[in-house]
């Protein structure tokens, strides 16, 4: 295995490699530290993909790594048969910088291993690219983006052939396939030219953004009155929402109008720190534009469109933001309780949700009689059920979410859609207040019926090789002492996925866990509140979870601020308390 420094050397010398990149390392020449972390490592090929900084060196996001990362996803489909390269792969990418470069990379290297590429060449969002791979039957997708990662990120994600990301199986060949390369320097891109007179290289045909639009319109369920009652406010934060939420919303007849500010794709994301919806202050902007113009709704998408954030006009004329977690019970109640009066819920509908997501939801699907199902953390677990449904026959999907802000409620896509889920909040809101109410209020009885549950998120940024020392070592302090209450709520079960197995604290009795091993403590209350750590699968970023249930919505906020800070003290952190209610713990 070659070493740091041998890395470091040929990426700076070998005339492979670009005079930019061989520049950009001529300038750390003299930083041993930043060699390091430039090289010390492959960039991991995680949660569906790869995700990192922009720059030059393999813990890099970079147009050598995509070369890389591609080369492992045509020898994966190499080894599933020679219908896959015919199928090919359909390629899409977002707002950020050389997100096109990188699609078109990606492209060119699968055309030099006989991989028919289906590019688009304009932005499109990932839930576009998942039901495109549907659409025209590949055998695999790509997107490029970071998703709502800070403007120096890029990323690199990989879906299968049902549309869903890259299951770990097919991830492992993937990456197996990437370490097998002895030298980047063999993986040779074909040229453009040739790859379209060879017919590698095609253009993904426009009757697909109209077919996607067409079958989320079908979701609508509000009268064109109730519609056109509802006021609209949306910002797609420099990203590929712009033109499929406007289009869905004003087919639908929404009356809608775009925060011009952040309406233009941007890479830079000038007006915000980060693109990411959950964040109050991506908000703010439109904020002042909503105090003269008013709308009931305030919608905002992170930059491929995937997360959708809401901001709802209480009955004072300020907005309240809605946490993902919120936003899910509040749809999942409107499509169980529209299905239920339409006599259309199936006796064997399922709703799934993620171990990191509230336990509102479970109490909702006992209330309308379905069954709820749990994965661990990531949207690709969802449609591996999904998939799961389909080739068994067990259950019937109605709704899937998480509460890092993604929804799903059809399966001609499989995975997060913030266009989706844009459109769904809409109607949502239009029932509502055709009858008098806010998503506020609806939320309110949402409460009232199962209890008053509030969440909260604390994520630890630790970078570099000392950083995931660091993770390590928290969690294993974890593990050494495992936490009997917090903050004087009493744990009733610790769950530890590494290990498989879980624990009922009262009685020391032992259970296995259904789910698969994954890197994940979660500590379990008897009123469905919890605390759960675990790693970020895309970020260096340790990850605490808090719910819980209090007797009013001040009393959990409260609570979920002290459980908070009790977590983090007993790891040596700090943070958490007293943060507004409706906002994350950043």
């Amino acid at each position: 295995m070659s070493t740091v420094m041998e890395r470091f050397r040929l990426w700076s010398e070998d005339p492979y490699f670009d005079e930019e990149t061989r520049r950009e390392l001529a300038g750390v020449a003299g930083d041993p530290r930043e060699i390091e972390d430039r090289f010390y490592q492959m960039l991991a090929f995680g949660t569906g993909g790869l995700r990192g900084v922009i720059g030059a060196g393999t813990n890099r996001i970079n147009r050598y790594m995509v070369r890389l990362a591609t080369q492992g996803l045509a020898e994966a489909l190499r080894a599933t048969g020679p219908d896959a390269l015919r199928r090919g792969v359909v390629i899409a990418h977002d707002s950020r910088r050389r997100s096109a470069e990188f699609a078109r990379e990606a492209a060119f290297t699968l055309a030099a291993n006989g991989v028919v590429a289906h590019l688009w060449e304009g932005l499109r969002p990932t839930p576009m690219l998942s039901f495109a791979v549907r659409k025209l039957g590949a055998a695999a997708g790509i997107v490029i983006t970071a998703s709502h990662n800070p403007p120096e990120y890029n990323g690199y994600k990989v879906y299968w052939e049902d549309g869903g990301q890259v299951p770990p199986d097919r991830a492992g060949q993937i990456q197996a396939a990437m370490q097998a390369v002895g030298d980047i320097r063999s993986i040779r891109p074909m040229a453009e030219g040739e790859a379209r007179t060879r017919g590698l290289l095609r253009p993904v045909p426009p009757e697909v953004d109209e077919a996607y639009y067409s079958r989320l319109l079908g979701l609508v369920s509000a009268s064109p009155t109730q519609r056109h009652a509802l006021r609209i406010l949306y910002t797609p934060l420099h990203g590929t929402g712009l033109v499929p939420v406007r289009t869905v919303l004003e087919r639908a007849g929404f009356p809608v109008e775009v925060v011009a500010e952040q309406a233009e794709p941007d890479p830079g994301f000038p007006t915000v720190a980060k693109p990411n919806p959950e964040e109050p202050e991506v908000y703010e902007i439109a904020l002042r534009r909503a105090a003269s113009g008013r709308p009931d709704l305030i919608l905002a998408t992170d930059p491929d469109a995937d997360r959708l954030g809401v901001l709802v006009r209480d009955r004072e004329g300020g907005y309240r933001a809605l946490t993902g977690n919120q936003i899910g019970a509040i749809l999942a109640e409107q499509i169980l309780r529209s299905r239920a009066e339409a006599g259309t819920l199936p006796a064997n509908g399922a709703v799934i949700k993620t171990i990191a997501t509230s336990n509102l939801v479970a109490s909702l699907c006992r209330e309308y009689g379905v069954t709820l199902l749990e994965t661990h953390t990531g949207f690709k677990f969802i449609g591996e059920k999904i998939k799961e449904f389909e080739e068994t026959g067990s259950h019937e999907f109605l709704f899937g979410f998480e509460e890092s802000y993604g929804y799903l409620a059809a399966t001609f896509v499989r995975d997060k859609d913030a266009v989706m889920a844009a459109l769904l909040v809409a109607d949502a809101a239009a029932h509502h207040k055709a009858e008098g109410r806010t998503l506020l209020d609806a939320l309110e009885a949402i409460w009232q019926r199962h209890g008053y549950f509030q969440e909260g998120l604390h994520n630890v940024t630790l970078p570099g090789r000392d950083g995931q020392a660091r993770i390590r070592s928290l969690m294993a302090a974890l593990r050494a002492d495992p936490p009997r209450a917090f903050a004087g709520v009493p744990v009733a079960y610790r769950d530890d996925y590494a290990a498989g197995t879980g624990v009922e604290v009262a009685t020391g009795r032992t259970y296995p866990l259904q789910l698969g091993r994954a890197e994940v403590l979660h500590y379990r209350f008897a009123d469905g509140g919890f605390v759960m750590v675990r790693p970020s699968g895309t970020e260096p970023k340790l990850k605490v979870y808090v719910s819980v249930v209090g007797a009013d919505a001040a009393d959990a906020v409260a609570l979920r601020d002290r459980v908070m800070a009790d977590a983090l003290a007993r790891m040596g952190l700090s943070g958490g308390a007293g943060e507004p209610a409706g906002e994350r713990i950043e």
